[in-house]
């Protein structure tokens, strides 16, 4: 009889150490086993053979066939658990396949073919792209900075090709399965059967068959998903790309809630791979980081675009407090609806992007456009209609709803929000023979969202009305006129990366036109037209923007300079709530007197089903303390380390 600990992979296993499990054979570390804990069939991995117990050890129900998850996987597991503090089986549960029947048979463990049916190639490299090829060592980290429409997938391209002709996988990550598809779609072109999709609106049965090849596979391959495919069992890794890099659906937003960026940055030196992170718009951080580190920033400063090609593009602001601008419509300004209208004409397509997460009730003066900001944290605050109550999210402090505008001394003050469904149903009513498409994240299944991209590609839809989702690299060769409904929504986000948001989807919006062989417009309503944020996104000035914003979280203590915290509990009352973050507060401040602790403060959603939830922002220089709290935490409340927003 042989015995073996092993890392059992389930959410309801709240341990964090092994479990010692019996076996009539011996096993090598990294087999995938079937044990039973707690009387259900959960999976596990075999970590180590160990000596007879001291006390009766349960048996193995089933051993997996093929091949052992690599020990790099098993390292990355203890590594994530540490970092990102949660249950081990929690952990470990992000790294088996979804369900504990295992397959009768492995069908994809021979060579791939690796030359795809289309007759289609990848467009020559411009020289850009080649010194960024050059430029990118087989090890370590690499931010490639590239304007739209530089062609940074092309680059990814022929890292893959460098990657597979070595022998080695490679992993490339994008924040949107829509995206998913499309990159997919190109590296098929050049590595044909070598490359695997991979993300959750799988079914359980197909994501169990692609895990069960991939760790069997004796063949490099090319995964291409979302962020959990960052967790693929590949043998030998030799390059990872985060496409779309500044996307904080990077963010997991349950436990584990890791950060892909850190997670792949840690499996690359695992590998010793490359890691490639890539962006038109890199957060402040990643970019911090890059220079602090010395670490290669790759530049693409020019779309790669043929003589022929390059085209013209215009961009207009037009000020949503001219209300003389918008006598056919209260949403969308005169010009715009004029540009949509010789769109029409032209038969090409138009774009109206409405950031959605922009829709708290943020106060402004329809006037001057003062905003409403927290005098501590310098944050947007947000009215709350059923207590009539003006609260900085962040810190907690009331403030009075003004009756006038401090600055001009007008009463028109609005309380912001505008949804997509409203958008789409002016435009129906402006254009009716127009064929209007509605794309965000209600579009909850796979064959529907690739069904649209289809349709968005073939040029039959005049005009899409979207979210962030149609910021993220879709390229519509047809597009001439794009139009942002409210530049500064998202800057009325109580949050501290609601400025970096706003330059990020301005860029990447804008970015969606003058592609292909026609001229485009983009149109930009705003109540600040000078508002420094805007004004660098219109000029594409990403320098300009990342030295302004820098200086701003380095005043109110904002990251790259601290690491954050964000704590919360939910209680059947408000002040039970409260009392329970008012508590924690002063025990935390016991342990640790040099930090900044913000709160306690209602959070951005205050209700969860009938309860209500507080939250506390901790601030440190030491990560380490911030891990420590999180080990000393009650009962009852949740955390969430190194978060890219606090709402």
């Amino acid at each position: 009889m042989y015995y073996y600990e092993v890392l059992v992979g389930d959410s309801h296993f709240h341990g964090n150490d092994v479990l010692t499990y019996s076996h009539d054979e011996h096993l090598p570390v990294g087999t995938i086993v079937r044990a039973h804990l707690r009387n259900r069939p959960v999976l596990a991995i075999v970590t180590a053979e160990v000596p007879q117990p001291n006390f009766t050890a349960k048996p193995l129900s089933a051993v997996a066939p093929g091949q052992t998850v690599p020990q790099t996987a098993i390292t990355l597991m203890w590594w994530l658990h540490d970092y990102y503090p949660a249950p081990l089986g929690v952990v470990v549960r992000q790294f088996l396949p979804p369900s504990t029947s295992f397959p009768t048979t492995i069908t994809n463990n021979t060579a791939p073919n690796l030359t795809s049916k289309s007759t289609a190639r990848p467009p020559s490299l411009t020289t850009e792209q080649v010194k960024a090829v050059a430029a990118i060592e087989p090890s370590g980290y690499h931010l490639l900075h590239g304007v739209t429409g530089s062609g940074k997938s092309r680059v990814y391209l022929e890292l893959a090709k460098k990657s597979i002709t070595a022998g080695k996988s490679c992993i490339i990550l994008t924040p949107e399965i829509g995206l998913t598809t499309q990159l997919a779609a190109d590296f098929k072109q050049l590595f044909g059967d070598a490359v695997v999709i991979l993300h959750s609106r799988l079914t359980v049965a197909q994501r169990r068959t692609i895990w069960y090849d991939l760790v069997s596979a004796t063949q490099p391959r090319i995964v291409v998903g979302a962020r959990s495919a960052l967790f693929s069992p590949l043998q030998s890794i030799g390059l990872i790309v985060i496409d779309e890099a500044h996307d904080q659906a990077y963010k997991s937003d349950s436990a584990p809630r890791y950060r892909t960026e850190r997670v792949a940055a840690k499996l690359a030196q695992l590998h010793d791979c490359a890691l490639v992170v890539g962006s038109a718009t890199p957060s402040v951080e990643d970019m911090f980081i890059a220079r602090a580190k010395n670490r290669p920033v790759i530049s693409l400063t020019k779309r790669a675009l043929t003589t022929a090609e390059q085209q013209t593009t215009t961009t207009k602001l037009i000020d949503l407090r001219d209300r003389t601008a918008f006598s056919r419509s209260n949403i969308i300004s005169n010009s715009l609806l004029d540009g949509i209208a010789t769109a029409l004409q032209q038969h090409e397509q138009s774009l109206l992007f409405l950031n959605r997460r922009g829709t708290a009730n943020a106060i402004l003066c329809n006037n001057c456009g003062w905003q409403a900001l927290c005098d501590h944290c310098d944050l947007p605050l947000t009215y709350h209609g059923d207590t009539h109550t003006v609260r900085c999210h962040v810190c907690g402090r009331l403030h009075p709803l003004p009756s006038a505008c401090p600055e001009c001394g007008q009463s028109d003050i609005l309380l912001r929000n505008i949804g997509t469904k409203a958008v789409v149903d002016e435009v129906k009513r402006l254009f009716p023979h127009a064929k209007v498409q509605r794309f965000d994240t209600d579009v909850t299944k796979a064959e529907q969202l690739e069904k649209q991209l289809a349709t968005l590609a073939k040029g039959d839809t005049d005009i899409l009305v979207g979210t962030q989702m149609i910021t993220k690299g879709l390229d519509l060769p047809q597009l001439s006129v794009v139009g942002v409904l409210s530049a500064d929504s998202s800057m009325l986000i109580p949050d501290y990366t609601a400025a970096e948001r706003t330059f990020q989807l301005i860029s990447q919006v804008s970015g969606r036109v003058g592609r292909g062989h026609r001229a485009g417009t983009t149109y930009i309503q705003t109540f600040a037209p000078t508002n420094p944020i805007i004004v660098s996104a219109i000029r594409q000035n990403y320098d300009e923007f990342y030295e302004r914003e820098l200086a701003e979280r380095k005043l109110y203590h904002f990251p790259p300079y601290v690491f954050l915290l964000k704590l919360s509990c939910l209680r059947a009352t408000s002040a039970a709530a409260e009392n329970a973050a008012t508590k924690l507060k002063q025990q935390i401040y016991k342990a640790y007197p040099r930090l900044i602790v913000e709160g306690p403060s209602p959070a951005f959603h205050p209700r969860e089903n009938t309860k209500y939830k507080w939250q506390l922002i901790v601030k440190s220089t030491s990560r380490k303390q911030l891990v420590a709290i999180v080990a000393s935490l009650p009962s009852g409340w949740t955390h969430d380390l190194d978060p890219t927003n606090l709402l």
